[in-house]
């Protein structure tokens, strides 16, 4: 495998980077004398022939659109390489860069590899990096379902991707029913569970909240999809701004479901349902997104005005997956790609099933140790999370644990 390493270079001018990279790769192959490998549009890569070693990176041009289009290969039969999420406040959610994010990406799992930006986040303060959609952390429930296309790895290790609708709810004493959100904007309406990935404390303000414990042995935390959970209320909280710990979750109720909680004492006993639909019981990593690009080897259909924009998108067939990133907004580099020419891309490359990613200015692959693409705002833009593939560790490996 020929790998390049380039020395940091500063973000801007950007497309003088890419020149350069350009440049070098013509002289290591004048070099080498290695071809390099065909498009999947047609066009010649910048990437050399390479043996196959389970993973690749590949940069594919076409010079007369211009398209710059970055890929991470990665082959399901390779036992040693997993996927997993990460949060843009390390362990808790937040802000931050795929770089800065792999910076943090501990140790003990193993070797990141490569590393796109993820779902789409919700822009507000509290709390800060909320992912738009459902998040799935080494099997801990992050980020509730919003109905947009998902992509997972279940439990067999094959990829998976679908619309996933949360059925979130929290069953009081008397049967009845409440849906709840997790670990995000809580409206005055609305029921939000919090827990220790949020933050220091609930983001809210006003309502009453609900600090629940552990009832009984059953299943408790980390909070994980497609469970049933047993939970006493310790205490009743005013006010919001609730702390956070890791033994407790914070079952926060807006000012008009407030009589919901009001009846209840501290010893109330309550079961925390985390079903969503599909099922996701025994899922360790899922990460939203959408639209959905390309099903059963087909290309989706759009209509009406269609733009060109920066992309990032998941593709896979039943020996592969690939992190596609195109660049965008820069005419002498990349012009980006309409969904309906991304999924034409991702069929040729061979796709069998794409879904998109948050694109613009936050869309990023990071591969090897670098950013290798062109950040169309000259510097990468803080997202709330990111997907990563690496290298695990032996002693994981020997577990038999599954990508």
């Amino acid at each position: 495998m020929i790998c390049v390493l380039l020395p940091a270079m500063p973000q801007r001018p950007v497309t003088l980077r890419f020149r350069f990279i350009r440049a070098l790769y013509g002289l290591l192959v004048l070099a080498t004398g290695t071809s390099a490998p065909v498009s999947a549009v047609g066009g010649v890569t910048n990437a050399p022939g390479r043996p196959d070693r389970g993973y690749a990176y590949i940069h594919d041009t076409v010079a007369s659109v211009p398209w710059s289009i970055h890929i991470f290969k990665i082959s399901l039969t390779r036992r040693d390489l997993a996927f997993t999420t990460t949060l843009g406040g390390s362990n808790l959610l937040g802000m931050s860069t795929v770089a800065e994010q792999m910076k943090a990406f501990p140790t003990g799992l193993g070797t990141p590899l490569a590393a796109v930006n993820g779902d789409f986040y919700v822009n507000e303060p509290e709390p800060l990096g909320d992912p738009r959609d459902l998040q799935i952390r080494d099997g801990e429930l992050i980020s509730a379902p919003a109905g947009h296309a998902c992509f997972w790895i279940d439990p067999g290790g094959r990829p998976q991707s679908t619309n996933v609708f949360s059925r979130l709810r929290v069953r009081w004493p008397d049967g009845s029913e409440t849906p709840i959100g997790l670990n995000e904007l809580r409206e005055a309406g609305a029921a939000v569970l919090f827990t220790r990935a949020a933050g220091s404390h609930s983001w809210t303000r006003d309502g009453i909240e609900l600090v629940l414990e552990r009832d009984g042995e059953g299943p408790w935390l980390p909070l994980r999809p497609g469970q049933q959970l047993g939970a006493r209320v310790r205490s009743i909280q005013d006010g919001g701004h609730t702390p956070l710990d890791s033994e407790t979750v914070v079952l926060s109720l807006g000012p008009k479901l407030v009589a919901a909680g009001k009846h209840l004492a501290p010893g109330a006993v309550v079961q925390v349902i985390t079903e969503t639909v599909p099922e996701l019981a025994g899922v360790t990593t899922a990460i939203g997104g959408g639209p959905t690009l390309v099903r059963n080897g087909k290309a989706m259909e759009w209509s009406g005005f269609l733009l060109r924009h920066p992309r990032t998108a998941l593709g896979w067939n039943q020996d592969h997956v690939f992190l596609v990133q195109v660049d965008g907004r820069q005419s002498d580099l990349s012009v980006g790609m309409t969904f309906p020419e991304l999924a034409e891309y991702l069929v040729k490359l061979g796709c069998q099933n794409a879904v998109n990613l948050d694109g613009g200015g936050s869309a990023t692959l990071w591969a090897l140790g670098q950013v290798v693409n062109s950040p169309s705002e000259g510097q990468q833009r803080p997202g709330a999370n990111s997907l990563v593939v690496y290298l695990r560790r032996p002693s994981a490996t020997a577990t038999g644990q599954h990508p």
